[in-house]
């Protein structure tokens, strides 16, 4: 598949995308928390994932926390011992935003959106600076919100065979879920978001993949049955002191690959997969 266009409606990204015909497919890395500039990123890992997107041609969309940013000076929950040795500057934000955009650089062209989560959105609540926005812009991304949809709307190159498929995100909230995962979430979620094909999620490091099948009806009165996603990315931090402190169980750590595959029915096919370890 080809991505034609990228374009910003408020809260919603418009990815205009053309296929070939059938079995056709476009594959998609979701990401989010990957804390880069923590000491305890695990950035091997993190670049082994976008590489491994490079060589199969996919594209790679953030729903926040790229950034760790815990150690300004005027946050309470900064830790000498947790800043990288070259961010002990007295520019510290310009400092980790010129790492992330040197590491990142290589992928940009294949990075549809960039999301933010709670520690960018803190940054900008206390210094003003807005992380995402400033790293998108130098990488020429599409920056998106906390929150949002990604809608992929498909064209066949010959013309017709115009489908969608509808991405909600949200970088997410609450505690580490221990028992839950935050799969409670998703019977929530299903009620209020009943035009999402996929529903993701980040924010908790935890990890899971939920199809759920639905009973729908046409205007023509025909009842079919389709599938939604829910799928949550646990991210690319290693667990510190303040996590071992609070005494949260380990968690995975990754992402969630997915590909859109043109079928014979009204609906491009959606698979899932983990990208852990």
């Amino acid at each position: 598949m080809k991505i034609n266009s990228i374009e910003q409606h408020g809260e919603v990204t418009v990815i205009r995308v053309q296929y070939s015909g059938v079995d056709d497919s476009l594959k998609l890395l979701l990401r989010s928390d990957a804390h880069h500039d923590s000491v305890h990123n695990l950035r091997d890992m993190e670049k082994r994932h976008l590489e491994e997107a490079i060589r199969d041609d996919a594209y790679i969309l953030d729903a926040g926390d790229l950034f760790d940013a815990m150690q300004g000076r005027n946050d309470p929950r900064r830790g000498y011992q947790d800043l990288r040795p070259e961010f002990k500057v007295p520019n510290y934000f310009d400092a980790i935003e010129e790492d992330a955009y040197e590491f990142y650089k290589p992928y940009a062209d294949r990075w549809l959106m960039m999301g933010k989560g709670n520690h960018e959105l803190s940054v900008l609540k206390n210094t003003q600076i807005d992380l995402t926005s400033r790293l998108a812009g130098k990488l020429h991304v599409n920056c998106g919100g906390v929150g949002g949809w990604v809608k992929f709307k498909m064209e066949r190159e010959t013309g017709g065979g115009r489908n969608t498929i509808n991405i909600r995100y949200h970088h997410g909230s609450g505690w580490n879920a221990p028992v839950t995962k935050g799969v409670i979430d998703t019977a929530r979620q299903a009620v209020y978001l009943p035009d999402a094909d996929i529903v993701w999620n980040g924010h908790n490091h935890q990890a899971y993949i939920l199809p759920q099948a639905r009973e729908r009806i046409t205007d023509t009165n025909k009842i079919f049955r389709d599938t939604a996603y829910y799928i949550r990315t646990p991210g690319y931090k290693d667990q510190g002191d303040w996590e071992r402190e609070k005494m949260f169980a380990p968690t995975p750590h990754g992402a969630i690959w997915v590909t859109l595959r043109v079928a014979r029915t009204t609906k491009p096919e959606i698979e899932c997969r983990t990208a852990f370890g």
